[in-house]
């Protein structure tokens, strides 16, 4: 019998379906003939819309991943959550500082970390949460900003939190004032903007709006590209 034509046995909100065991959460849910209207993005990107919980065969521990990366295993137990709810800070980022007084006010949560490092376990981008989060208790929002250049929001990091920490929230911010008050001014950037808001490449984005999958692909890989 091939790969394909295996089948697992997998329960969703303890309902048992028997689908294929290369499947991905995702894929098997559908084979199961759900129909996915929420928690279901990119598929198989990084877009963070199907974090989801899952315990394994034999397993107690409740495990929690991107249904669109997780493969089935027999007899796991499935169910999928539409979001994590977690309240965002209300800033005016242009009325704020980049020093560890704005975290403490606006995400005062963060120095109840008790650096478990559940939060690091639990990102399916592996990126080291725990560690953003304890640069920015020191302070450090530079050293969080790039920990947490790749977070995708998903929330799970928050989810399996012992201190209820916002994680994800509260490194946007400092992804924010980075790019606001402390990255270093790019004159060329600038200068870019400048030319866009003068209109200077509407013509060119017309012209691309315009043409069939082929001829973007075409034009993409034939674009000049500044390597210096």
């Amino acid at each position: 019998m091939s790969e394909k034509e295996k089948k697992v046995k997998i329960y969703i909100l303890g309902e048992g379906f028997d689908v294929p065991a290369s499947s991905t959460i995702l894929t098997a849910l559908e084979y199961a003939g759900f129909q996915l209207t929420t928690g279901v993005g990119c598929r198989e990107g990084f877009c963070g819309a199907c974090a989801t919980l899952y315990r394994e065969k034999g397993d107690y521990k409740l495990q929690a991943g991107l249904a669109c990366q997780t493969v089935v295993s027999d007899g796991m137990y499935i169910a999928q959550i539409p979001f994590v709810p977690a309240q965002k800070a209300m800033y005016d980022i242009n009325e704020i500082e980049a020093d560890i007084n704005t975290f403490k006010e606006y995400y005062p949560i963060l120095f109840r970390c008790v650096g478990c490092n559940t939060c690091t376990k639990a990102c399916p981008q592996d990126i080291e949460v725990m560690d953003y989060v304890q640069a920015l208790i020191k302070g450090d929002i530079e050293k969080a900003a790039d920990l947490s250049f790749d977070c995708i929001r998903c929330g799970l990091c928050a989810l399996r939190c012992p201190a209820e920490i916002v994680q994800y929230n509260a490194a946007m911010l400092a992804r924010r004032l980075y790019g606001k008050y402390i990255m270093p001014d790019s004159p060329d950037l600038n200068k870019r903007v400048e030319e866009m808001v003068e209109g200077k490449y509407e013509s060119e984005l017309d012209k691309a709006v315009q043409m069939d999958a082929e001829e973007l692909k075409e034009t993409y890989y034939k674009r000049d590209i500044k390597t210096e």
